[in-house]
């Protein structure tokens, strides 16, 4: 059916999260629907990640994947900064890091967000002419210098992105033809400058994608060095790793990645020569780790087809319901959590609580025999899941979270 990914077991016949039965991580929640996420998955991960990568390549997690208050606090110290993108996400990272550490990107910041991050001495991902003289005045207005990187939109995008940020006419940055004027102002502005962000694409599973990406940020970034106050301190390369959802999906070689990352960040010239580079990722560090624990309530046939209704859906899962940005709906892992280790025995529908035919979980899925109270799970539910879905929609409300 679909691929489930690794680092699960089974335990007396359930699914196993983390050394514990599915079913006593809903009893500790005290009902479904329920995310669990497993923090040594995700310390394995990043561990995985360092190993493969230049040493003066830095991880920084982009927290609008999940920014659970108590994942942020339990990673924090494994990664070396966060990336923020609102101030809300800004609040939340202060609570658990200092603002040196922190990166502010998003093509609308309003002035009280970037007082903010001003304040909090953050890092400012300027994204035009005139959210560089805002934030200048700003910071002029409340006596603290201005830290401040170069968000570039490059003139080429990451192939085979699922999603594409670069390469054509975007509000995220500023085109590089127009970043040298600005870099200019920089000077003028008295700015504290940082560094440049490129993001060009993300949820890529092609290594050379990556890789031709990652050279041609590089080289843009020693042209465009030369306009720059000063040396660039860190360039965000952005992220892109994406992570197989779907059959027929290959995972990332990301120890290709890092070794043509290594060889080309030891190949740069010498006005990059002090400069550190970091990955902004994501979904890559915790979407593979979490998973979505639902209840079926009914079991019924209609038209010869066999739908299982659960207490879930995509009011707590929009991603994996096929309403998240997917242009074909294809299914997520899914999973009969209370027979894991039974045999697939029928082909069935799983479907949301809500009153919409857009609420399915799972579509013409072949499960062992479930029954009303049966545990359902789907997995890559650590990314983009509790806080992506509209937990509003029909009064429902948010899933409880864990992190095990």
């Amino acid at each position: 059916m679909t691929h489930i990914p690794p680092g699960f077991s089974t335990i007396d016949g359930e699914l196993g999260i983390a050394g514990r039965k599915a079913s006593d991580w809903v009893e500790q929640a005290g009902d479904t629907p329920l995310f669990v996420y497993d923090r040594e998955l995700i310390r394995q991960r990043i561990t995985t990640l360092r190993s493969v990568l230049p040493p003066d390549v830095a991880i920084h997690y982009a927290i609008k994947a999940n920014p659970l208050p108590e994942l942020l606090r339990w990673i924090a110290p494994l990664v070396d900064g966060f990336d923020v993108a609102s101030a809300g996400e800004l609040r939340q990272s202060l609570e658990v890091m200092d603002g040196r550490r922190v990166s502010f990107a998003g093509p609308g910041k309003r002035d009280v967000e970037l007082r903010a991050a001003i304040a909090a001495e953050a890092t400012l991902n300027i994204e035009s002419a005139g959210e560089l003289e805002r934030a200048a005045a700003i910071a002029r207005l409340i006596d603290k210098p201005l830290h401040a990187a170069l968000r570039i939109n490059p003139p080429f995008e990451m192939k085979a992105s699922g999603m594409r940020m670069g390469g054509g006419a975007r509000p995220f940055g500023v085109d590089a033809g127009q970043a040298p004027d600005i870099l200019q102002g920089m000077k003028m502005l008295d700015v504290a400058f940082e560094g440049f962000h490129i993001f060009a694409g993300s949820q890529n599973l092609s290594a050379d994608a990556v890789i031709e990406a990652q050279a041609r940020i590089i080289d843009l970034v020693t042209d465009l060095a030369q306009f720059a106050p000063c040396p660039p301190a860190l360039v965000n390369i952005g992220g892109g790793f994406g992570l197989p959802y779907f059959p027929g999906d290959t995972p990332l070689d990301i120890r290709a990645v890092g070794e043509a990352l290594g060889a080309r960040i030891a190949a740069r010239p010498d006005s990059l020569s002090g400069t550190r580079f970091a990955l902004e990722l994501g979904r890559y560090l915790v979407g593979e780790a979490g998973v979505y624990l639902t209840r079926v309530v009914d079991r019924k046939v209609s038209q010869g087809e066999t739908f299982l209704v659960v207490d879930g859906g995509l009011h707590h899962q929009l991603a994996a319901s096929g309403n998240f940005g997917t242009v074909i709906r294809r299914n997520y892992p899914l999973a009969n959590a209370t027979r894991f280790d039974a045999a697939d025995v029928e082909q069935v529908n799983v479907v949301g609580c809500l009153c919409t035919p857009m609420d399915r979980l799972g579509e013409k899925v072949v499960l062992p025999a479930t029954q009303v109270g049966d545990l359902i799970a789907v997995f890559m539910a650590g990314a983009y899941g509790a806080t992506a879905s509209p937990s509003g929609f029909l009064g429902h409300g948010p899933a409880a979270e864990i992190l095990a």
